[in-house]
């Protein structure tokens, strides 16, 4: 997936993407900038600089996979979170009521 995602015209189970908070939180008490997360998502979520300081951050939160953890699971250090699953569930059942 590239940067030129366009969220407006995107839905993810019948509810438009741009309505759903999905996307990883970074701990920079906890992040080491080992990257692990970045080499493994595929989907261009995060950017990083390398300047006067070392940081990682969401750059193209629409672009993270709705319910998608797996990068979560490559830091060592548990500096990714996602928002409650259920909570999204409910957002997106009442995101698609709207709807109809």
């Amino acid at each position: 997936m590239s940067n030129s995602y366009d969220a407006d015209k995107e839905t993810f189970m019948g509810a438009p993407r741009n309505k759903i908070p999905w996307w990883p939180t970074i701990d920079y008490s906890k992040c080491d900038f080992c990257m692990e997360c970045d080499k493994f998502c595929p989907h261009e979520v995060y950017e990083k600089t390398e300047d006067d300081v070392r940081k990682l951050f969401v750059k193209n939160r629409y672009n993270c996979v709705v319910f998608c953890r797996a990068c979560a699971k490559t830091c060592a250090l548990d500096a990714l979170t996602f928002p409650d699953k259920k909570e999204i569930t409910q957002l997106i059942k009442k995101l698609r009521a709207e709807k109809s």
